[in-house]
């Protein structure tokens, strides 16, 4: 199937690219890396009546630490993260994704930001930024605003992002010393969807958990902060009944549906599993050990 007839705009600043989505509302759809979009398109699931492309924007596309923060922009590709060796030294959760994203040729195009704002709940990139307490950046011609990544999310394929703002960045705490993190997927198949994935963000404290993030892939309407597993862990020992309770309660968080990947008790126990396997890697890696 051919997509619906639509005009195609290809902005040089991000002015005139607001400036264009504020005069078509509704109406219009920016375009990043398009490896969501575009079978959206194909499919007519999406008619936009106007494409705006910000691919020939200068300056989007950037990694880089600077005042405390870790801060990506919009037109930064899953390969290059895949690539980065800050990302490796320093926020391995991101690192362990990376190269699980689809397939390469999706990876070699595709934006960490065209993937949250697309807000698939079987999304990789969104779960990360759950775990690492991310802000996103909207602009729109009214100006900015900045939105926690756990307020961005509003069910399947929805969020916070209005029709006439562009995510022009997100933000995550940068790494403090004694931070690790993991995320580990189970897939049918190299590139398929998650059936279940679940990223871990740990920073130890004199022997203790300081902080804890716990995301949840595909085992609900949107990707899932698990709160209380989170909570859990603050200020304890992180010995084997603290990571079995933290397991427990992230499976509880969990909201899976039965389908042809597996049974709702059996997503729920990966969810488990895989949370205890993330809990013991990202501390093992906090406290240097790979």
């Amino acid at each position: 199937m051919l997509p619906a007839p639509f005009e195609y705009h290809a902005p040089r600043s991000v002015d005139e690219a607001l400036d264009l989505l504020d005069q078509f509302g509704d109406e219009g759809k920016v375009l990043a890396g398009g490896q969501s979009l575009i079978p959206l398109l194909k499919l007519r699931f999406a008619s936009p009546a106007h494409l705006v492309d910000i691919n020939k924007i200068k300056d989007l596309d950037f990694i880089e630490e600077r005042d405390g923060t870790l801060r990506i922009g919009p037109l930064f590709r899953h390969k290059a993260a895949e690539r980065s060796s800050l990302l490796a030294s320093r926020y391995q959760v991101m690192a362990d994704a990376a190269p699980m994203i689809a397939d390469p040729i999706i990876r070699n195009r595709g934006t960490i930001a065209g993937s949250v704002a697309h807000a698939d709940p079987s999304g990789d990139w969104g779960t990360v930024l759950l775990a690492m307490d991310a802000e996103l950046v909207l602009r729109s011609k009214k100006g900015s605003r900045t939105v926690k990544a756990r307020d961005f999310f509003s069910g399947p394929f929805s969020t916070a992002l209005e029709p006439t703002e562009i995510l022009t960045e997100i933000r995550i705490p940068a790494a403090k010393p004694m931070t690790g993190g993991a995320y580990l997927k189970l897939e049918r198949k190299v590139g398929d969807f998650a059936t279940v994935a679940v990223a871990v963000q740990l920073r130890m404290d004199d022997g203790k958990v300081g902080s804890a993030g716990i995301g949840l892939t595909a085992v609900g309407p949107q990707n899932i902060k698990a709160e209380k597993a989170e909570a859990s862990l603050k200020g304890v020992r992180l010995d084997d009944a603290a990571i079995k309770q933290a397991a427990a309660l992230a499976a509880d968080a969990s909201d899976p549906k039965a389908d042809h990947r597996g049974s709702v008790e059996y997503k729920r126990n990966v969810v488990r599993v895989f949370t205890e396997r993330g809990l013991k890697r990202a501390s093992e890696r906090a406290r240097g050990g790979g």
